[in-house]
């Protein structure tokens, strides 16, 4: 499976794979605060700053967690540690209003909506909405009823894989691929907020790239933004990065997540990196043939040798420029003679021996 070519996958009016562009998503989440007026900021935001898509979480907090669910512990150290986890969701929830209209402002603004769903009412909802495709979090992979229900509305999916083992991720993988879904990106993901560079494992694309036969992403949570532009120089053909307006502000994810300067520094940073890796094919640039005259060596007379001297090793140097016969041809200079008088330091030519 690691040996064949992987298939492109569409998303909206942009192919995803090997020789694709990379697809920038800038994931909202939750980083609104539960304000439309802010969510607008952030997708104006986001379109000025290169990103492909941005990507909102659609849930209803009543069908996701229990009102008395703990906080993770990055969620206790960002929000009121006193407060359950469902009032934090509560209050972060968008309507399927609220939803319409910021999916119909990414229109306008020329940008694609996504959105991860966690439940079946806002799997509908996005179905009634056409998204171009549906992203699984990590934190619903084994949530396998969900992900059949998913599948049966025949969209593309993006599956973060954090959290997952892979025999986990083939489960997920079995149910979409079952229904007929194979237009998919695994997204590998370490879900920790933020994550360590060290936790960051982007051998661990390849792997997957490798063992279940899909385009393969990165949805990042460290901070900066070097991992991810090197998740692309190792073949990431999605990036999915968090993106607030100031990791100040309160709430789950901001101190995680990039402000507008430093996502446009990482979307600069990708397409260098892009740039970078080339065709793999060994062509002199134009700039190299122009230095490769003056870089390189030449044969050239170490002292005067006077016309049918015969020329031996000592009379020769090798020097700058790259202009004569290159160095490698010495043999083919000792024993000739000379048909004319060569100065020292004067470049020997084929035109300058006796045949």
């Amino acid at each position: 499976m690691g040996c064949r070519k992987l298939k492109k996958i569409k998303i909206g009016d942009r192919l995803i794979g090997e020789g694709e562009p990379t697809f920038i998503v800038a994931e909202i989440g939750v980083n609104h605060n539960g304000s439309v007026k802010m969510a607008k900021k952030l997708i104006d935001s986001a379109k000025e700053v290169g990103a492909d898509a941005v990507k909102f979480q659609a849930f209803k907090a009543e069908r996701i967690v229990t009102k008395y669910a703990e906080k993770a512990v990055y969620q206790k150290e960002t929000t009121d540690p006193q407060k359950s986890q469902y009032n934090m969701l509560k209050k972060l929830e968008l309507s399927d209003a609220e939803m319409k209209e910021l999916h119909g402002y990414a229109r306008k603004r020329n940008i694609l909506f996504l959105s991860s769903v966690f439940d079946e009412e806002s799997v509908d909802l996005l179905d009634r909405l056409d998204v171009p495709a549906f992203k699984v979090a990590s934190g619903e992979i084994t949530d396998l009823p969900l992900l059949r229900y998913m599948a049966r509305k025949k969209r593309s999916i993006i599956l973060s894989t954090g959290l997952s083992t892979l025999e986990e991720i083939g489960e997920a993988l079995g149910i979409f691929t079952v229904e007929g879904i194979t237009d998919i990106v695994l997204l590998h993901c370490i879900t920790s907020y933020p994550a360590k560079a060290e936790e960051a494992n982007l051998k661990m694309m390849d792997v997957l790239k490798k063992k279940f036969g899909f385009p393969v992403g990165f949805s990042d949570h460290t901070l900066g933004t070097a991992i991810p532009i090197a998740a692309v120089a190792l073949g990431a053909v999605m990036i999915e990065k968090h993106f607030t307006l100031d990791k100040k502000l309160a709430g789950p994810d901001h101190r995680a997540s990039l402000e507008p300067k430093e996502f446009e520094q990482m979307v600069q940073g990708i397409k260098n990196v892009e740039c970078a890796l080339g065709t793999g094919v060994r062509e002199l640039t134009p700039e190299e043939e122009g230095i490769k005259k003056a870089a390189r060596r030449s044969i050239v007379a170490r002292v005067l040798i006077r016309k049918g001297t015969v020329i031996r090793e000592d009379m020769l140097d090798c020097k700058r420029p790259g202009t004569g016969l290159e160095p490698k041809y010495v043999h083919k200079v000792i024993g000739k003679k000379a048909n004319k008088d060569i100065e020292a330091d004067e470049l020997i030519t084929l035109e300058k021996l006796m045949w």
